[in-house]
């Protein structure tokens, strides 16, 4: 890890409104996931929000709008966001949206393919487009015509505009997680460091 833990007691004004907003919204509110450690310190990409707080407040926000004010269904969300996890080998955003996802009904099965990226498993047809769409977006960062004819005769523009949002959006924390070395809860090397599964 990169950036120690900043504790409520050192946090400015401006510091300590983003970490209210983060940890009492609407992410505190029977969150899969724990937000906030043993010692009052943010978990995962949102510890590196108080670091400018302006712009912190922004992508709390944008993560807020993208997380709970979409069309896209929970099944949709989690999808796209697990399949960002795979393609950006993101631990800790695997490790709390698997959480996210268990609690909304995933299987077992469901969330190995999404490890492994193996669509195949979802048979119903709103889910394996979402499923292939966030993989082009995420691997490619674009759609083929046709791909974007299906996305925009089967969602609509609005909800493509909210999965690309989507995308971009867990793609930017996967990458201030890998770069301040942010491991998922547990994740320790023998050294007792927190590591993350980075690629060669």
């Amino acid at each position: 890890m990169r950036l120690r833990k900043l504790l409520p007691g050192e946090l400015d004004d401006e510091q300590r409104a983003v970490y209210d907003a983060i940890a009492g919204g609407p992410r505190a509110n029977g969150s899969a996931f724990r937000l906030v450690d043993d010692e009052g310190g943010l978990e995962g990409p949102f510890n590196a929000m108080l670091l400018q707080p302006g712009l912190g407040a922004a992508l709390q926000e944008l993560g807020s709008a993208v997380r709970y004010r979409t069309a896209l269904s929970t099944r949709a969300r989690e999808i796209a966001i697990l399949t960002v996890a795979r393609v950006r080998r993101s631990d800790f955003e695997r490790y709390a949206h698997e959480a996210v996802a268990a609690a909304a009904g995933f299987t077992t099965p469901e969330l190995h393919a999404l490890r492994t990226g193996d669509a195949t498993v979802f048979t119903d047809p709103a889910d394996r487009l979402i499923a292939d769409l966030s993989a082009a977006l995420a691997e490619r960062g674009d759609l083929t015509d046709d791909e974007f004819a299906s996305a925009r005769d089967v969602l609509g523009l609005p909800v493509l505009f909210e999965l690309t949002t989507l995308i971009g959006y867990y793609s930017t924390l996967a990458l201030q997680l890998r770069v301040f070395r942010v491991a998922a809860p547990g994740s320790l090397d023998t050294e007792g460091s927190a590591t993350q599964d980075f690629p060669d």
